[in-house]
């Protein structure tokens, strides 16, 4: 009795201690399972894709061209062809497939070597997202360890999912739902068994069995799972036998990830997204994003056409650069930019590096400062002569042209690009009080003398910045901030990030369309006349000159605006040394600018500036006309009263005033002023004391007067 209950009860410790060790196994196995699992890694790098306003697909950014899909959404048979092929027990076990293990032991011992592989689905899944590729059996006791844990907190479905939108399809394709696109250009939901088969083949050898590296090959491969298909009863012969038959294209359907042409602004998309909306670059490629950028897909391809032609550079050496910026002018939203001719993706962005904007920073530093004050206006007149300013280091800027006029409009100044009047301007105002207005404009800057009217600044002024100051002019006086992304929306479809438009009025309505009026008339009659085009188009040139090579430059540039875009154009050398500098100045980036929106892409349609409503126009300019045939007769009229009858060729311009003077002996008294009219009569005239008459044109816009006409005398005995 006694051996039987220790008998009995020795059985029962060995059970129980069986029972224990092997739940202990488990268990630990389970943690240790767990403690290998990083859970973030199952959440794989997919595609951001980058759309314009309407949805159409303008590029894709990625580690890996990947875009997750449902289960739901792969098809039973396409499904199927993978279980058929790498795991047809995938739902009779937990992870580890003890039979298919014992079965490949046996063949392997059969054939002497390794000719039949055990592992099932969910390893294959533990070893490509967890593992490393070394055949070592610590390697595999992870895998097995990973895969029961990933059994258990994850339904089969789910770990199907995974795994075929985890897995490498060739050409660069990751992922079931890019392979359909790549190889049958079609969505999963749409593929038939034999392209499904096709799919499945793949992955086991993406460079052997793709249709594209060996269709013989392929069509081999993919025969073999349809008779697995079979065999495994998801298919029956005559279904094997049909796709068996279908032909095998070696066509791939390969979009590129995009064009070069959008390389600058796409770099400005991750830059925007890093730091307006705090993500990172590698989360923006890899999140699987949609990315709705407000850009102008055929401006933008149509400017970076431009800017590769070397026909609309100066001279034949190919190593000057441009950059252009374009932005909506209302919104801001950036329609085009270019780094560079030859840009590559993060490269030197030329459309940020600040450069001297010359004559291009007038409408900044002094004009727009000046009609900002109510101090002064488009015919406002200005000095035009050469000056010293004593307390600016004896200052001395000249005019390009050399000469000098002693007066001028500020119209005319900003029209023919004149530095003395300008430097003279700011003069007046205050450096103080025109560098308050620009800082509002474009940023910041230390520099504090008379040649910031000049734009010449000690850190330059960048494409991007310039283009964003005009459209304070463009967009009547308000000033909008560029941006690169309207939306982003998650993989979900959720969305994220929506852009808030900002802006800042830094100019009335009406001083705003008096700079756009002024700044049209610099394209038609001006220094921006280079070129051709039939836009609506306003704006202004700017160079800086290089003082080592007589007649080079460092920089040439043209800002300006249509009724809908405004931009800017820089160009000239990264670096300008004595060997290489800039041959040309203004005109070339003015006539490029123009040439950009004559491009065959971009829309035609030539539309005038709108004025606002309850803004006054500004009108041409009145120029003074000079008269040399005033004569002078008498006139007898009603009660016997004598009058003097003046009479002189009037100019074409009927807003012209005359202003009429007596000269008795030598004094001028004016009695009286025509408007547009060549005559006027002196009523009244004393026949014993007739004196001379002179005309003297007057501008009623500045207050001029232009030289008197020739002296008119009246003599009774002309009368008679």
């Amino acid at each position: 009795m006694k051996r039987f209950n220790k008998s009995i009860y020795i059985t029962i410790v060995v059970i129980l201690s069986t029972l224990v060790i092997a739940v202990g196994s488990y268990a630990l196995a389970l943690i240790a399972g767990s403690i290998l699992v990083d859970e973030d890694k199952l959440d794989f790098p997919e595609t951001t894709t980058l759309v314009d306003d309407n949805g159409e697909e303008l590029g894709r950014l990625f580690t890996e061209d990947r875009e997750k899909i449902s289960i739901n959404e792969v098809p039973e048979h396409v499904q199927e062809a993978f279980l058929a092929v790498e795991d047809h027990r995938f739902y009779e076990h937990q992870g580890i497939d003890f039979w298919a293990i014992g079965r490949a032991l046996y063949r392997d011992v059969l054939a002497g070597a390794k000719v039949e592989g055990g592992s099932t689905l969910t390893q294959q899944l533990a070893k490509n997202v967890f593992l490393d590729q070394d055949q070592t059996w610590m390697r595999k006791t992870k895998e097995v360890l990973i895969s029961m844990n990933l059994e258990r907190k994850y339904s089969k479905e789910t770990i199907l999912e995974m795994y075929v939108n985890q897995i490498y399809y060739g050409h660069g394709t990751y992922g079931i739902s890019r392979a359909a696109e790549t190889y049958f250009d079609k969505p999963v939901s749409e593929l038939n068994v034999a392209e499904g088969a096709m799919l499945a083949a793949i992955p086991k050898a993406p460079y052997n069995y793709s249709p594209a590296a060996d269709e013989e090959e392929a069509e081999v491969r993919r025969n073999t799972v349809l008779a697995l298909m079979e065999q495994h009863g998801f298919i029956d012969e005559n279904e094997q036998e049909v796709a068996e038959g279908e032909p095998i294209s070696p066509e791939l359907h390969e979009k590129p990830a995009m064009d070069e042409s959008l390389y600058t602004y796409v770099d400005m998309v991750v830059e925007e997204g890093r730091d307006r909306f705090d993500l990172s670059e590698n989360e923006l490629i890899t999140g699987g994003y949609t990315i709705q950028l407000p850009i102008d897909a055929e401006m933008q391809k149509a400017s970076h056409e431009v800017i590769q032609d070397q026909n609309h550079f100066p001279g034949d050496n190919e190593n000057v650069q441009a950059s252009f910026a374009l932005l909506d002018n209302s919104t801001g939203a950036v329609q085009a930019i270019h780094g560079g001719r030859d840009y590559v993706r993060k490269g030197l962005n030329r459309a940020l590096v600040p450069r001297q904007p010359g004559s291009a920073f007038k409408p900044i530093s002094v004009f727009a400062p000046a009609l900002y004050s109510g101090d002064y206006k488009p015919y406002s007149m200005l000095q035009d002569e050469e000056i010293v300013y004593e307390d600016y280091d004896d200052y001395a800027p000249q005019n390009i042209s050399g000469e000098y006029s002693g007066t001028m409009t500020m119209r005319d100044a900003v029209v023919q690009s004149a530095n003395a009047p300008a430097v003279w301007l700011l003069d007046q105002m205050g450096v103080e009080q025109g560098k308050e207005w620009a800082e509002q404009a474009v940023h910041p800057f230390d520099d504090e003398g008379l040649s910031v009217a000049l734009g010449g600044l000690s850190d330059g002024v960048s494409p991007l910045d310039m283009a964003e100051a005009y459209t304070t002019f463009s967009n009547d006086g308000v000033k909008t901030e560029p941006y690169f992304i309207s939306k982003i929306d998650n993989s979900d479809g959720r969305e994220v990030f929506v852009h808030d438009t900002e802006i800042e009025r830094l100019l009335s309505e009406q001083d705003a369309w008096y700079m756009t009026r002024m700044l049209e008339d610099v394209v038609s009659e001006g220094t921006g006349q280079s070129g051709e085009t039939d836009h609506a188009l306003a704006g202004k040139t700017g160079t800086t000159g290089f003082e080592e090579v007589e007649g080079a430059n460092r920089d040439a540039w043209f800002v300006g605006y249509t009724p809908a875009y405004t931009g800017a154009l820089w160009m000239g050398h990264d670096d300008t040394t004595e060997e290489q500098y800039l041959e040309g100045g203004s005109s070339y980036p003015t006539a490029m600018f123009k040439s950009i929106l004559n491009h065959e892409t971009v829309d035609q349609e030539a539309v005038a500036f709108s004025k606002p409503e309850g803004v006054e126009d500004l009108e041409p300019p009145v120029r003074l006309a000079s008269v040399d045939d005033l004569t002078a007769g008498l006139t007898l009229q009603g009660e016997g009263f004598l009058n003097v009858e003046l009479q002189w060729t009037e100019a074409e311009d009927e807003r012209l005033v005359y202003n009429i003077y007596e000269v008795d002996d030598g004094e001028q008294n004016k009695v009286g002023e025509a408007e547009g009219e060549g005559s006027y009569t002196v009523s009244g005239a004393n026949m014993f004391s007739l004196n001379e008459y002179i005309v003297v044109p007057y501008n009623p816009q500045t207050g001029q007067e232009g030289e008197p006409s020739n002296v008119a005398d009246v003599h009774l005995a002309s009368w008679f």
